[in-house]
Protein backbone atom coordinates (compact mmCIF):
# COMPACT_ATOMS: atom_id res chain seq x y z
CA UNK A 1 0.00 0.00 0.00
CA UNK A 2 1.31 3.63 -0.57
CA UNK A 3 2.75 5.22 2.78
CA UNK A 4 1.86 8.43 4.02
CA UNK A 5 4.94 9.53 5.65
CA UNK A 6 4.48 10.73 9.05
CA UNK A 7 1.26 8.97 9.39
CA UNK A 8 1.75 5.13 9.04
CA UNK A 9 4.98 4.96 9.69
CA UNK A 10 4.83 6.33 13.29
CA UNK A 11 4.29 4.31 16.42
CA UNK A 12 0.88 5.81 17.76
CA UNK A 13 -0.65 4.57 14.15
CA UNK A 14 -3.41 2.49 15.27
CA UNK A 15 -1.71 1.69 18.59
CA UNK A 16 -5.11 0.84 20.53
CA UNK A 17 -6.50 -1.62 17.48
CA UNK A 18 -3.28 -3.21 17.32
CA UNK A 19 -3.20 -4.02 20.93
CA UNK A 20 -6.53 -5.71 20.20
CA UNK A 21 -5.82 -7.85 16.83
CA UNK A 22 -2.33 -9.18 18.41
CA UNK A 23 -5.01 -10.21 21.75
CA UNK A 24 -7.10 -12.12 19.33
CA UNK A 25 -4.12 -13.37 17.33
CA UNK A 26 -2.85 -15.31 21.07
CA UNK A 27 -6.65 -16.02 22.18
CA UNK A 28 -8.32 -16.68 19.21
CA UNK A 29 -6.83 -17.70 16.29
CA UNK A 30 -3.92 -19.27 18.69
CA UNK A 31 -4.74 -20.50 22.29
CA UNK A 32 -1.71 -19.59 24.21
CA UNK A 33 -1.77 -21.06 27.27
CA UNK A 34 -0.01 -20.22 30.81
CA UNK A 35 3.41 -21.17 30.30
CA UNK A 36 3.79 -22.28 26.91
CA UNK A 37 6.77 -21.99 24.94
CA UNK A 38 6.12 -19.26 22.02
CA UNK A 39 8.91 -18.35 19.31
CA UNK A 40 8.12 -15.14 17.72
CA UNK A 41 10.23 -15.21 14.70
CA UNK A 42 11.22 -11.47 12.13
CA UNK A 43 13.71 -10.30 9.19
CA UNK A 44 14.97 -6.70 9.13
CA UNK A 45 12.31 -6.40 6.49
CA UNK A 46 9.39 -6.81 9.46
CA UNK A 47 7.28 -4.32 11.13
CA UNK A 48 8.56 -4.25 14.81
CA UNK A 49 5.36 -2.44 15.81
CA UNK A 50 3.37 -6.13 15.04
CA UNK A 51 6.27 -8.49 16.82
CA UNK A 52 6.22 -6.20 20.23
CA UNK A 53 2.49 -5.87 20.37
CA UNK A 54 2.37 -10.02 19.42
CA UNK A 55 4.99 -10.43 21.86
CA UNK A 56 3.27 -8.18 24.80
CA UNK A 57 -0.02 -10.13 23.70
CA UNK A 58 1.74 -14.00 25.16
CA UNK A 59 2.81 -12.30 27.94
CA UNK A 60 -0.11 -10.77 29.08
CA UNK A 61 -1.97 -13.96 28.67
CA UNK A 62 0.99 -15.98 30.74
CA UNK A 63 3.02 -17.46 27.58
CA UNK A 64 6.47 -17.08 27.72
CA UNK A 65 7.35 -15.17 24.40
CA UNK A 66 11.07 -15.13 22.45
CA UNK A 67 11.63 -12.81 19.62
CA UNK A 68 14.63 -14.05 17.28
CA UNK A 69 15.51 -11.06 14.76
CA UNK A 70 17.41 -12.07 12.01
CA UNK A 71 18.78 -10.95 8.54
CA UNK A 72 15.90 -10.74 5.78
CA UNK A 73 16.64 -13.91 3.21
CA UNK A 74 17.40 -13.86 -0.95
CA UNK A 75 13.81 -15.27 -1.07
CA UNK A 76 10.99 -17.69 0.62
CA UNK A 77 11.59 -21.49 2.07
CA UNK A 78 15.43 -21.20 2.87
CA UNK A 79 16.98 -22.61 5.91
CA UNK A 80 17.57 -19.49 7.99
CA UNK A 81 20.40 -19.25 10.61
CA UNK A 82 21.02 -22.37 12.80
CA UNK A 83 19.93 -20.76 16.01
CA UNK A 84 16.63 -19.61 14.84
CA UNK A 85 15.79 -23.28 13.69
CA UNK A 86 17.30 -24.89 16.36
CA UNK A 87 15.28 -22.50 18.72
CA UNK A 88 11.46 -23.80 16.97
CA UNK A 89 12.43 -27.21 17.58
CA UNK A 90 11.33 -26.20 21.77
CA UNK A 91 8.30 -24.23 21.19
CA UNK A 92 5.07 -24.49 21.16
CA UNK A 93 4.02 -21.64 19.29
CA UNK A 94 5.96 -20.38 16.36
CA UNK A 95 4.27 -17.02 14.96
CA UNK A 96 6.23 -15.81 12.12
CA UNK A 97 6.58 -12.55 11.10
CA UNK A 98 9.05 -12.67 8.62
CA UNK A 99 8.43 -11.36 4.72
CA UNK A 100 11.03 -14.33 3.26
CA UNK A 101 9.04 -17.03 4.95
CA UNK A 102 9.87 -20.04 6.47
CA UNK A 103 7.08 -22.17 5.10
CA UNK A 104 8.14 -25.01 3.21
CA UNK A 105 11.75 -24.78 4.42
CA UNK A 106 13.52 -27.70 6.36
CA UNK A 107 13.20 -25.90 9.47
CA UNK A 108 9.46 -25.51 9.21
CA UNK A 109 9.17 -29.23 8.16
CA UNK A 110 11.15 -29.86 11.30
CA UNK A 111 9.19 -27.60 13.95
CA UNK A 112 6.30 -29.30 12.84
CA UNK A 113 7.85 -32.97 13.17
CA UNK A 114 8.66 -31.56 16.71
CA UNK A 115 5.36 -30.64 17.81
CA UNK A 116 5.34 -27.07 17.07
CA UNK A 117 2.69 -24.85 16.32
CA UNK A 118 3.28 -22.71 13.48
CA UNK A 119 1.59 -19.49 12.39
CA UNK A 120 2.31 -17.90 9.36
CA UNK A 121 1.94 -13.52 9.51
CA UNK A 122 4.51 -13.33 6.89
CA UNK A 123 5.33 -9.57 5.92
CA UNK A 124 2.50 -8.45 8.69
CA UNK A 125 2.63 -4.92 9.35
CA UNK A 126 0.12 -2.54 11.82
CA UNK A 127 -2.32 -1.86 8.54
CA UNK A 128 -2.99 -5.66 7.96
CA UNK A 129 -2.89 -6.94 11.35
CA UNK A 130 -5.83 -4.22 12.25
CA UNK A 131 -8.05 -5.14 9.00
CA UNK A 132 -7.18 -9.02 8.48
CA UNK A 133 -7.49 -9.58 12.28
CA UNK A 134 -8.70 -6.72 14.78
CA UNK A 135 -11.34 -6.12 12.57
CA UNK A 136 -12.60 -9.29 11.56
CA UNK A 137 -15.04 -12.25 12.85
CA UNK A 138 -12.68 -15.03 13.70
CA UNK A 139 -15.32 -17.84 14.28
CA UNK A 140 -17.28 -16.46 11.23
CA UNK A 141 -14.22 -17.07 9.11
CA UNK A 142 -13.91 -20.50 10.36
CA UNK A 143 -17.09 -21.67 9.24
CA UNK A 144 -16.36 -20.29 5.73
CA UNK A 145 -12.95 -22.23 5.54
CA UNK A 146 -14.47 -25.26 6.63
CA UNK A 147 -17.58 -24.94 4.07
CA UNK A 148 -15.53 -24.28 0.96
CA UNK A 149 -13.64 -27.29 2.06
CA UNK A 150 -16.66 -29.51 2.81
CA UNK A 151 -18.08 -28.07 -1.12
CA UNK A 152 -15.15 -28.25 -2.69
CA UNK A 153 -13.60 -31.81 -1.65
CA UNK A 154 -17.35 -33.20 -2.28
CA UNK A 155 -17.01 -33.07 -6.23
CA UNK A 156 -14.99 -34.70 -8.36
CA UNK A 157 -13.43 -31.51 -10.30
CA UNK A 158 -13.18 -28.07 -10.00
CA UNK A 159 -13.40 -25.32 -12.36
CA UNK A 160 -11.56 -21.75 -12.60
CA UNK A 161 -12.43 -18.95 -14.94
CA UNK A 162 -12.32 -15.43 -14.54
CA UNK A 163 -12.90 -12.14 -17.23
CA UNK A 164 -9.41 -11.84 -17.73
CA UNK A 165 -9.00 -15.06 -19.32
CA UNK A 166 -8.60 -17.87 -16.97
CA UNK A 167 -10.52 -21.15 -17.66
CA UNK A 168 -8.45 -23.92 -15.68
CA UNK A 169 -10.11 -27.69 -14.44
CA UNK A 170 -8.64 -29.91 -11.30
CA UNK A 171 -9.55 -32.78 -10.42
CA UNK A 172 -10.04 -33.25 -6.72
CA UNK A 173 -8.13 -35.37 -4.51
CA UNK A 174 -10.22 -37.36 -1.88
CA UNK A 175 -7.51 -37.97 0.23
CA UNK A 176 -7.90 -34.39 1.55
CA UNK A 177 -5.98 -31.38 2.74
CA UNK A 178 -4.13 -31.03 6.23
CA UNK A 179 -3.87 -27.60 6.06
CA UNK A 180 -7.96 -27.36 5.37
CA UNK A 181 -8.95 -30.14 7.81
CA UNK A 182 -9.90 -29.87 11.73
CA UNK A 183 -5.73 -29.86 13.52
CA UNK A 184 -4.48 -32.65 15.10
CA UNK A 185 -4.82 -33.50 18.83
CA UNK A 186 -1.59 -34.26 19.29
CA UNK A 187 1.82 -32.92 17.48
CA UNK A 188 2.25 -29.73 15.17
CA UNK A 189 0.83 -28.03 12.51
CA UNK A 190 0.54 -25.27 10.21
CA UNK A 191 -2.19 -22.63 10.97
CA UNK A 192 -2.58 -19.79 8.22
CA UNK A 193 -4.15 -16.63 8.12
CA UNK A 194 -8.05 -16.35 8.04
CA UNK A 195 -9.96 -15.35 5.14
CA UNK A 196 -8.37 -18.87 2.97
CA UNK A 197 -9.36 -21.90 2.01
CA UNK A 198 -9.14 -24.89 -0.26
CA UNK A 199 -9.49 -28.36 -1.18
CA UNK A 200 -6.60 -30.96 -2.54
CA UNK A 201 -5.79 -31.01 -6.09
CA UNK A 202 -3.72 -33.99 -8.26
CA UNK A 203 -0.95 -32.25 -9.39
CA UNK A 204 -0.86 -34.14 -12.59
CA UNK A 205 -4.47 -32.55 -13.23
CA UNK A 206 -4.25 -28.91 -13.53
CA UNK A 207 -5.35 -28.21 -17.17
CA UNK A 208 -6.36 -25.34 -19.49
CA UNK A 209 -5.48 -21.05 -19.27
CA UNK A 210 -4.25 -19.88 -15.75
CA UNK A 211 -4.10 -15.91 -15.58
CA UNK A 212 -2.65 -13.78 -12.56
CA UNK A 213 -4.27 -10.39 -12.93
CA UNK A 214 -3.92 -9.27 -8.98
CA UNK A 215 -0.24 -10.25 -8.23
CA UNK A 216 2.29 -12.56 -7.76
CA UNK A 217 5.66 -13.17 -5.62
CA UNK A 218 8.24 -13.92 -5.29
CA UNK A 219 10.32 -12.90 -7.69
CA UNK A 220 10.93 -9.81 -5.27
CA UNK A 221 10.42 -7.84 -8.47
CA UNK A 222 6.83 -8.20 -8.51
CA UNK A 223 4.04 -7.97 -6.23
CA UNK A 224 0.62 -5.71 -7.74
CA UNK A 225 0.84 -6.61 -11.75
CA UNK A 226 0.22 -4.12 -14.39
CA UNK A 227 -0.79 -6.14 -16.51
CA UNK A 228 -1.82 -9.79 -16.58
CA UNK A 229 0.38 -12.82 -17.06
CA UNK A 230 -0.84 -16.04 -19.10
CA UNK A 231 0.24 -19.20 -17.67
CA UNK A 232 -0.70 -22.32 -19.93
CA UNK A 233 -1.14 -25.28 -18.19
CA UNK A 234 -1.36 -29.24 -19.32
CA UNK A 235 -1.57 -32.06 -17.19
CA UNK A 236 -0.35 -29.47 -13.99
CA UNK A 237 2.98 -28.34 -16.10
CA UNK A 238 3.15 -24.89 -16.94
CA UNK A 239 4.06 -25.00 -20.81
CA UNK A 240 4.17 -21.46 -21.83
CA UNK A 241 4.17 -17.76 -20.27
CA UNK A 242 2.42 -14.93 -22.26
CA UNK A 243 2.06 -11.80 -21.44
CA UNK A 244 4.48 -7.96 -20.84
CA UNK A 245 7.31 -7.35 -19.47
CA UNK A 246 5.85 -8.84 -15.89
CA UNK A 247 5.23 -11.97 -17.56
CA UNK A 248 9.02 -12.20 -19.05
CA UNK A 249 10.46 -11.55 -15.58
CA UNK A 250 8.45 -14.35 -14.08
CA UNK A 251 9.85 -16.86 -16.72
CA UNK A 252 13.33 -16.20 -16.35
CA UNK A 253 12.64 -16.71 -12.98
CA UNK A 254 11.59 -19.55 -13.25
CA UNK A 255 14.17 -20.64 -15.66
CA UNK A 256 16.79 -19.39 -13.23
CA UNK A 257 16.04 -22.29 -10.49
CA UNK A 258 16.81 -24.46 -13.71
CA UNK A 259 14.52 -27.20 -12.04
CA UNK A 260 11.57 -28.96 -13.66
CA UNK A 261 9.47 -28.61 -10.32
CA UNK A 262 9.59 -25.08 -10.91
CA UNK A 263 7.17 -25.49 -13.39
CA UNK A 264 4.46 -27.34 -11.20
CA UNK A 265 0.99 -26.06 -10.62
CA UNK A 266 0.98 -26.78 -6.66
CA UNK A 267 -2.57 -25.93 -5.05
CA UNK A 268 -5.37 -23.71 -5.39
CA UNK A 269 -7.26 -21.71 -2.71
CA UNK A 270 -9.95 -19.27 -2.18
CA UNK A 271 -9.52 -15.51 -0.76
CA UNK A 272 -12.17 -14.26 1.35
CA UNK A 273 -11.39 -11.92 4.23
CA UNK A 274 -13.54 -9.29 4.51
CA UNK A 275 -10.64 -7.05 5.56
CA UNK A 276 -8.68 -7.14 1.91
CA UNK A 277 -10.54 -5.36 -1.13
CA UNK A 278 -7.58 -4.83 -3.52
CA UNK A 279 -4.12 -6.52 -3.82
CA UNK A 280 -1.42 -4.39 -1.91
CA UNK A 281 1.50 -6.39 -2.94
CA UNK A 282 1.77 -8.06 0.00
CA UNK A 283 1.30 -11.37 -0.59
CA UNK A 284 -0.38 -12.69 2.64
CA UNK A 285 -3.21 -10.18 2.63
CA UNK A 286 -2.99 -10.38 -1.30
CA UNK A 287 -4.17 -14.16 -0.81
CA UNK A 288 -7.08 -12.96 0.68
CA UNK A 289 -8.95 -10.76 -1.67
CA UNK A 290 -12.21 -11.39 -0.95
CA UNK A 291 -13.64 -13.37 -3.68
CA UNK A 292 -10.13 -14.09 -5.04
CA UNK A 293 -8.74 -17.18 -6.11
CA UNK A 294 -5.03 -18.36 -5.40
CA UNK A 295 -3.20 -20.66 -7.16
CA UNK A 296 0.85 -22.10 -6.10
CA UNK A 297 3.25 -23.08 -8.25
CA UNK A 298 6.43 -25.14 -6.78
CA UNK A 299 5.53 -28.10 -4.62
CA UNK A 300 7.57 -28.71 -1.89
CA UNK A 301 5.89 -31.70 -1.61
CA UNK A 302 7.95 -32.44 -5.25
CA UNK A 303 11.15 -31.44 -3.97
CA UNK A 304 10.70 -28.14 -5.54
CA UNK A 305 13.64 -25.12 -4.40
CA UNK A 306 11.25 -22.31 -4.53
CA UNK A 307 7.34 -21.09 -3.95
CA UNK A 308 5.30 -18.90 -5.55
CA UNK A 309 1.66 -17.84 -5.67
CA UNK A 310 -0.32 -15.66 -7.44
CA UNK A 311 -4.06 -14.10 -7.91
CA UNK A 312 -6.68 -13.92 -10.16
CA UNK A 313 -9.08 -11.80 -9.30
CA UNK A 314 -13.14 -11.94 -9.87
CA UNK A 315 -13.42 -15.53 -10.55
CA UNK A 316 -16.10 -17.66 -11.35
CA UNK A 317 -15.89 -21.29 -9.95
CA UNK A 318 -18.00 -24.40 -9.73
CA UNK A 319 -17.66 -27.45 -7.97
CA UNK A 320 -19.19 -30.27 -10.81
CA UNK A 321 -22.20 -28.30 -11.49
CA UNK A 322 -22.87 -26.63 -8.94
CA UNK A 323 -21.50 -22.80 -8.76
CA UNK A 324 -19.82 -21.52 -5.75
CA UNK A 325 -18.83 -18.08 -7.18
CA UNK A 326 -19.57 -15.48 -9.80
CA UNK A 327 -17.35 -13.04 -10.60
CA UNK A 328 -16.10 -12.53 -7.31
CA UNK A 329 -19.12 -13.14 -5.90
CA UNK A 330 -20.51 -15.85 -3.73
CA UNK A 331 -23.57 -17.37 -4.82
CA UNK A 332 -23.58 -20.66 -3.13
CA UNK A 333 -26.59 -20.07 -0.65
CA UNK A 334 -24.69 -21.15 2.11
CA UNK A 335 -21.55 -19.09 1.10
CA UNK A 336 -23.65 -16.33 1.25
CA UNK A 337 -25.27 -16.91 4.46
CA UNK A 338 -21.55 -17.10 5.84
CA UNK A 339 -20.83 -13.48 4.30
CA UNK A 340 -23.72 -11.36 6.22
CA UNK A 341 -22.38 -13.78 9.00
CA UNK A 342 -19.16 -11.99 8.69
CA UNK A 343 -20.48 -8.44 7.82
CA UNK A 344 -19.54 -8.12 4.34
CA UNK A 345 -20.99 -4.93 2.61
CA UNK A 346 -23.40 -6.20 -0.16
CA UNK A 347 -24.45 -9.18 1.37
Amino acid sequence: MPFVLGTEGQSEYYAYELGLAAHKVVTQVLSVQPGQQVVITADTASDPRVVQATAGAVFAVGGVPTVIWYPTLPRPCLAPPDPVANALLKADWWIEFATAYQLYSPAYEAAIAAGCRYLCLTGMDVDMMVRTIGRVNIPALEKMKRRLYELSQAAESIRVTSPAGTDLTMRVDKAGDPFWEPPPAQGGYPIMLGGQSGFMAHHGSFEGTLVFDGCLWPPADLGVLHSPVVLHVERGVIRRIEGGPEARLFGRWLASFDDPTMYLVDHACYGFNPGVSRPTGRILEDERVFGCMQFGIGPASKGAPGHTDGVVLNPSVWADDIILEEEGRYVHPELVELCREMEVAGY
